[in-house]
């Protein structure tokens, strides 16, 4: 049920899809990453566990797992949908891995469910908790403009698809410059990847922006 996306259920007359283990996976993914955030970093502020928490739970981050352990290539998809590219779709993808988690969750307990979540995202969970926001790349890009003089980047935001299934693309510029390109299946998602792709193009011993 985990790999089974609705696009498939339509044309099987019906039956259940992922989205309900969808819902459960989400759910204890924020648990499994609040605990050991906790347990972990007893010095770690409210307002810093949530933003490291945000930096590993989020779309792009489920979506580079999903990748990584070819979970688009064992989904059942509707023809149409596997055609237009489905497997590969961040919110197809992204939503499998946690219904993925959810049906751990179910088969093994919560003790099955986090030794799953904590095998692939672990070292993510460590490093953004020793740095706290590091991942926010609009931030860091904005703030590297602003070190080096130059005006504060603005997004160029255009979409794709239909209602239901939006696939956004983001310009970023610097002073009317393209510094980079995104992609994502929300605004912030696709703004986000574009700033991290402008932000790692940067140059320089003291990290300063090319111009």
């Amino acid at each position: 049920m985990a790999v089974t996306h609705r696009s498939w259920c339509a044309e099987h007359d019906g039956g259940p899809s992922n989205e309900r283990l969808e819902f459960l996976g989400d759910a204890v993914l924020s648990l499994v990453v609040a605990d050991l955030l906790y347990r972990r970093f007893p010095d770690l502020p409210e307002g810093q566990m949530a933003k490291t928490r945000a930096a590993v739970v989020n779309a792009s981050t489920l979506t580079d797992l999903a990748v990584g352990m070819d979970l688009g290539g064992h989904l059942r998809l509707g023809k149409g949908e596997d055609r237009s590219g489905g497997r590969t779709k961040a919110s197809i993808v992204s939503d499998a891995l946690e219904a993925v988690i959810g049906a751990v969750y179910l088969d093994g307990g919560f003790e099955s469910a986090r030794d799953f979540v904590l095998a692939q995202l672990g070292d993510r969970i460590d490093g953004a908790a020793s740095r706290p926001g590091a991942r926010d790349y609009k931030t860091l890009l904005q703030e590297a403009a602003a070190r080096d003089g130059l005006a504060s980047p603005t997004y160029d935001v255009s979409q794709t698809g239909p209602h239901h299934n939006r696939l956004f693309r983001a310009v970023v510029r610097i002073g009317g410059e393209a510094r980079g390109t995104g992609e994502g299946s929300t605004i912030k998602q696709a703004q986000r990847r574009a700033a991290r792709v402008a932000y790692q193009a940067r140059s320089g011993a003291d990290g300063a922006l090319d111009v």
